[in-house]
């Protein structure tokens, strides 16, 4: 069993880094690694050069005819190029792999809510809207790790230790070999070890800090609840464990990083010793010169720091691990070049036909929800979906809209907006919640949208009219009102079909009434499919389809007995209940 799953593992991840390194950016990733390689190589350059002019000129200074014939012009013109070539080098390191890595992490994003936004989509997102959130936010950030911190690091300490290699390697080849040898198994080595030994300490502190803002957001939304069950100190108790939990992970962190700082101290000292003692024996046989005994030692003195700059990326290393097995597993379905209404035609023109299903099924948590459905809805026509609830009226509408896939069976329909039961707004202007369903529409439409509507006074009459800011929700306005908003958006859309769900519920009966007749009055010519309980919604419609028990029982047209008796089972605006 373990070797299936750590091949599903090694799957995720190579689709995470495939969907990190596709597209425009390779350039990019390949310039930034170039570009961060050259600015260490000109500050180590720097280093060992400075120390050498220093050294020749004071070694000059002391023979009056070798200080004539001293160049130097040549050296100091070489250390201000480096020096300025250093400066222009790093600004432009850090544009090219942070435009890199931004454009990347941008384009992840899209291809995740593109895997999100199949069948189902929704009904996940409300099941777990915070593991979702956190796959969108802070998993994608993590992979910033990879790059900025791993790789572009990685590849610069390895041109430091090939400079290291060269300049050692003219003095003795087998110095320069030795020297390279050492500097890239001491540095990765450390890096290698700190990221074994903090992988499960970093997915520790990531997994703590998830649940501790779950827990909290729980706590805070539900403190009503809470108290009322007496369970608010028991919520409090486990965020506080959380906090602990993943505080304890980040002492471990501190403490393995500690320990590399630690190991790459002595390994700098290390490969300084060993570079005085090389230099030394080889001045002293007088195979080099004082000045590039000088130039030897300090570019040893540099050469492990690009190494000890792998230590951060090396921390979260194990955090970067999870957050790409994890983002992986749903980036395997995303479809890059699709779009949401993939495989469904906005209209059979041939039939007229707006939705047809054909022996179509749904099951539910393992449970057949719709079975073997077989229906026809012609364009311009209006249903209403009645039937007791659990009889599947919701759940046919999430198939018409795309939102379920079948188990089995066809499912053709057009374009189609979808209203739910439960009203959606969002903390944002009443402009803006509009403008969800027509990002281009002007304010003349919106406010033509709203009077039709029965909204235009009630926002005319706010402080800021369209402008004004709602809460959380849409707090600020009324249940009617926001109602009557949801429509307006409704009403915004080109869809050539609308599926209503519950479209009034919740309302007095004035104002359901003034919603449908809205409705009634600006649906003209769009197919509607409505599922209700209420005798004034289903009045609207041509034909009343009965479900129950996920299969439809029974149909019947506008104007027949049928109809009647079907209008009379519904709930009656003036009594509430349901009619006999």
């Amino acid at each position: 069993m373990t070797q299936p799953r750590n091949a599903r593992t090694r799957t995720h991840l190579r689709a995470t880094l495939r969907a990190l390194h596709d597209g425009g950016t390779r350039k990019l990733w390949l310039g930034g690694l170039l570009l961060a390689a050259l600015t260490v190589l000109m500050g180590m350059a720097l280093l060992g050069l400075s120390g050498w002019f220093i050294t020749a000129t004071a070694i000059a200074g002391l023979v009056p005819g070798a200080a004539l014939v001293f160049d130097v012009f040549m050296p100091s013109a070489g250390i201000r190029l480096l020096a300025l070539g250093r400066t222009g080098a790093r600004y432009a390191e850090r544009l090219v792999t942070h435009d890199a890595t931004l454009a990347s992490l941008a384009r992840l994003r899209v291809r995740l809510f593109r895997a999100w936004s199949g069948p189902g989509a929704a009904r996940t997102l409300m099941q777990r809207p915070a593991r979702l959130l956190q796959r969108l936010t802070s998993d994608v950030d993590a992979l910033d790790n990879f790059y900025l911190r791993l790789l572009v690091p990685a590849c610069a300490a390895l041109g430091a230790a090939l400079l290291v290699m060269l300049a050692f390697g003219l003095m003795r080849w087998w110095v320069g070999v030795l020297a390279g040898l050492w500097l890239v198994c001491a540095g990765w080595g450390i890096a290698i070890w700190h990221g074994l030994a903090s992988a499960q300490s970093a997915a520790q502190s990531a997994l703590a800090v998830e649940r501790l803002r779950a827990q909290t957001v729980d706590l805070v939304a539900g403190r009503t609840e809470l108290l009322m069950a007496q369970r608010l100190a028991a919520q409090g108790a486990a965020v506080r464990a959380s906090d602990a939990r993943g505080a304890r992970a980040d002492v471990r962190l501190y403490r393995a990083e500690s320990k590399a700082a630690l190991a790459y101290g002595v390994a700098g000292a290390v490969t300084l010793a060993a570079a005085l003692l090389a230099v030394a024996w080889l001045a002293e046989g007088q195979q080099i010169s004082a000045a590039v005994a000088a130039f030897g030692v300090l570019l040893a003195l540099s050469a492990m720091e690009p190494f000890a700059a792998l230590r951060r990326g090396a921390a979260q290393a194990g955090r970067t691990w999870v957050a790409a097995r994890r983002l992986g597993e749903v980036l395997e379905r995303a479809v890059p070049d699709a779009t949401p209404d993939a495989g469904r035609p906005d209209r059979d023109d041939a039939a007229g036909i707006a939705i047809k299903l054909r022996n179509a099924g749904v099951c539910r948590d393992g449970v057949m929800a719709l079975g073997d459905v077989n229906l026809e809805i012609r364009q311009g026509e209006r249903v209403a979906l009645i039937g007791t609830s659990g009889a599947g009226k919701s759940t046919l509408l999430s198939l018409m809209a795309g939102e379920l896939a079948a188990r089995h069976g066809e499912v053709h329909a057009v374009r189609a907006s979808w209203m739910t039961q439960r009203t959606e707004l969002f903390q944002d202007s009443v402009r803006d919640n509009l403008r969800i369903a027509k990002p281009d529409a002007s304010d003349e439409q919106l406010r033509s949208v709203l009077t039709d509507a029965g909204l235009a006074p009630d926002v005319l009459a706010l402080p800021q009219g369209l402008d004004t800011p709602l809460g959380e929700g849409g707090l600020g306005l009324s249940g009617g009102q926001s109602r009557r908003l949801a429509l307006a958006r409704l009403m915004l859309t080109d869809a050539p079909c609308w599926l209503l769900d519950e479209v009034t519920e919740g309302l007095d009966a004035e104002t359901a009434n003034d919603v449908l007749d809205c409705l009634a009055r600006v649906a003209q010519g769009r197919t509607l499919v409505l599922a209700t309980h209420w005798r004034r919604e289903a009045a609207l419609a041509d034909r009343i389809i009965t479900l129950a028990g996920g299969r439809i029982t029974g149909q019947a047209r506008s104007g027949t007995p049928q109809f009647d008796s079907a209008l009379r089972q519904l709930r009656d605006d003036r009594s509430g209940s349901t009619g006999q």
